[in-house]
């Protein structure tokens, strides 16, 4: 287990990978041929679900599929992993989110999240969006995690774990590239866009969802790590 730091986090919440029924998922999902195989056989697109979540309002069951157009909102102790056409998300405990339909049904183009946290990998691509009360984040093909904290919707995290990201944020417009965790406070009071440490997500996680999309992060390919401090930068670890 790399290192991680947590912030209003329990450790559980950053080790679920870990678990036997997650591992056997994870790993049934790729061999039966991910996303294409499960939309050809009309099988569920999510590949692990803990504790109680909400589609549209009602309980999310195991053999569901998520769509665009959506809103799912997972409950205390809760998480789930799915993949949806160009990207695979992560949904901690506690969150609220809509995925937004693009060119087709199961093309996401945009992630709103109101509250909670999410880890995403996106294939490369143009016009895909994620949105937080205070951000909004131009993605072209990179692994992130997003958090908005719980009774501070004027204040979001972002990490551009791996890859190029836009980032806009009460008129400060800027361009992330980044091999390891690029991290930024986003806020209405004091700086729009300023500097953080990389918290609350593992490279597991990222790595995790990569493989979901049949894709390396950064560091795979490369072999080495940077110092996970937030500033995006590769070096040997």
């Amino acid at each position: 287990m790399t290192e991680h730091t947590l912030a209003g986090r329990d450790a559980n919440e950053v080790t679920w990978f870990q678990r036997r029924d997650v591992i056997k998922a994870a790993a049934a999902w790729v061999s039966m041929g991910s996303l294409p195989a499960a939309m050809a056989q009309q099988r569920s697109n999510i590949v692990q679900l803990t504790g109680d979540a909400l589609l549209n309002g009602s309980r999310l069951m195991p053999n569901q599929t998520v769509q665009t157009g959506d809103q799912l909102q997972t409950g205390p102790g809760s998480s789930m992993a799915f993949v949806l056409g160009n990207a695979s998300f992560l949904v901690r405990q506690n969150t609220s989110m809509t995925v937004e339909r693009g060119a087709t049904l199961n093309t996401v183009s945009l992630l709103r999240l109101v509250t909670g946290a999410v880890g995403s990998v996106w294939r490369k691509g143009n016009s895909r969006s994620i949105v937080t009360p205070t951000l909004t984040a131009g993605i072209r093909g990179t692994g992130v995690y997003t958090e908005v904290l719980p009774e501070q919707d004027n204040r979001s995290y972002f990490c551009n774990c791996y890859g190029s990201v836009e980032l806009f944020s009460g008129g400060v417009q800027k361009m992330s590239e980044a091999a390891y965790h690029q991290a930024f406070w986003s806020q209405t009071q004091g700086a729009p866009l300023s500097p953080a440490g990389a918290i609350n997500h593992t490279d597991e996680e990222m790595e995790f969802l990569a493989r979901l999309m049949d894709q390396r992060t950064t560091w795979q390919i490369l072999g080495r790590k940077g110092v996970k401090d937030g500033k995006g930068q590769m070096g040997y670890s």
